[in-house]
């Protein structure tokens, strides 16, 4: 049985008691890739020499008894758009090949401070855009599931290194689903928390207004474990919201008695596989026999939410991403004049779904366009958060599938961006209206892990977690690992 194997409390207990040191962990992580990270293809780049310095000095640390917290000496790999000092933080753009930064994003401080050990960057969609991780500038990453299909995207390296075994958990981003719709094609669990729940400094913007730094974990009790150690008020973040962080994990006791479940219909109609469907249907059951409840419910703008999004997230991309041009840090094409230079980098430097999105943006943002697109786009957005809040008034959360569909195969959709677009359907409404939403495996169909997407209150991922654990417990979908 690997160390992988444990849930991070285990790991903490055998720390403990001295069965084992952190530099097992470490050691079992970098085997674990050297094996099986030629056929997945999660990282970019490893930072093996500082791991292993990190954990020789967390060992002395476990030799005085000196181990705070429950992270401790825990092995995780980070998404390459969350800015770490020292260690190239490329956003899987050929634009930003060279950069390193010379600061940590918040989160990172957070894992640091808990004594985390950092194995390497994971593989994206460039600048976060994209949702089958077939838009990196370097490589594509695989599904462990199947190497023929995608991880999901934009975190598709942060799902696939966990579901391969590579790391302990790793942090994402999630913009538009970006973290939970790889958590359900990888099987393992994915949360994206309320918009300001966890700072976004030092998360290379792709949609300010949308974007939110989540744990993948494999184990719902670990996904706990690690938001509470990075969520928290930040006065480097001006959207961090300076709300308490409750104890996440004391209430995950399996109690949900009494819970009111809605069930939107918008979310198992056109478009969601028969398969993944009917896996939702047993998955209601299992709550049901828990002691909830559920019932249909109508989120009736959520049609809109996928035109507005991408409106609304191309638009900020295009303001955000006009700081790269090759001038003050990042790989520049030099030009006879500054128009030039501006240009050749950033036609050289960006692929061609960040190009098709900023153009797209601007075009939204232009005069005569903003009050018929971009204004439009914004009045549909509060729609939609009117609708989750007039559900919430009456139930405790939402659920409904992650995704239409089981992962499909690298290429499938590469030729139809629209097609691409709308695996997110049922994601992304989440982010406009800045829930909490976590991702848990719910079982199998053909071969292929399905995900369970269960919605909460603002601020409310104490009820989110307490669910999604309780249905883990009853089914132990989280114990199904792929042939590696």
């Amino acid at each position: 049985m690997s160390l992988f194997d444990h849930k991070i409390s285990d790991i903490h207990e055998l720390l403990h008691k001295k069965e084992i040191k952190v530099s097992d962990l470490v050691d079992e992580s970098y085997k674990r890739i050297q094996q099986v990270e030629g056929k997945v293809d999660a990282f970019l780049h490893l930072t093996e020499e500082a791991a292993r310095t990190a954990a020789d000095q967390l060992d002395d640390r476990l030799s005085a008894n000196d181990m705070p917290g429950s992270l401790f000496g825990i092995p995780v790999g980070i998404k390459d758009n969350i800015v770490t000092k020292g260690v190239r933080t490329t956003c899987a753009s050929k634009l930003l090949e060279n950069f390193v930064p010379v600061h940590n994003a918040t989160v990172v401080e957070h894992l640091q401070q808990a004594q985390t050990i950092t194995i390497g960057k994971l593989n994206m969609d460039e600048f976060a855009m994209g949702s089958s991780n077939e838009n990196s500038g370097f490589k594509v990453t695989r599904n462990p599931w199947d190497l023929d299909r995608v991880p999901g995207g934009s975190s598709g390296g942060s799902a696939a290194s966990v579901a391969a075994g590579e790391v302990f958990f790793s942090l994402g981003s999630d913009t538009g689903g970006s973290i939970r719709e790889p958590a359900a094609f990888c099987g393992v669990v994915g949360m994206k928390p309320t918009y300001g729940r966890v700072s976004r400094f030092g998360l290379v913007a792709f949609a300010s207004s949308l974007d939110q730094i989540g744990p993948i974990t494999r184990t719902v009790e670990d996904n706990a474990y690690v938001l509470q150690a990075i969520a928290g008020h930040d006065k480097m973040d001006s959207t961090s919201a300076n709300v308490q962080v409750p104890n996440f994990s004391e209430k995950l006791n399996g109690d949900i008695k009494g819970l009111k479940i809605a069930v939107p219909k918008e979310y198992l109609g056109e478009g969601v596989s028969d398969e993944v469907r009917e896996q939702v249907m047993q998955s209601l059951k299992t709550l049901e026999g828990l002691g909830a409840t559920w019932e249909e419910v109508s989120l009736p703008h959520s049609k809109y939410a996928t035109a507005a999004y991408y409106l609304l997230a191309s638009s900020e991309a295009s303001a955000n991403l006009a700081r790269f041009d090759g001038i003050r840090y990042g790989v520049r094409v030099e030009e006879d004049n500054l128009i030039e230079t501006y240009r050749k980098t950033r036609s050289q430097g960006f692929g061609d779904e960040v190009k098709r999105r900023i153009m797209l943006g601007t075009f939204a943002l232009s005069s005569g366009y903003y009050d018929a697109y971009y204004k439009k786009a914004q009045k549909v957005r509060t729609l939609i958060k009117q609708d989750f809040e007039a559900v919430f008034a009456n139930y405790d959360v939402i659920i409904g599938p992650t995704a239409p569909t089981t992962a499909f195969k690298i290429g499938e959709k590469t030729d139809d961006p629209l097609t691409m677009y709308a695996t997110d359907i049922l994601t992304i409404p989440v982010n406009l209206a800045g829930v909490p939403a976590i991702s848990v495996p719910s079982g199998l169909a053909g071969g292929l892990p399905v995900g369970l997407q269960i919605i909460g209150k603002y601020f409310d991922e104490n009820t989110v977690y307490r669910v999604a654990h309780a249905f883990e417990q009853a089914t132990n979908f989280n114990q199904l690992k792929p042939n590696l």
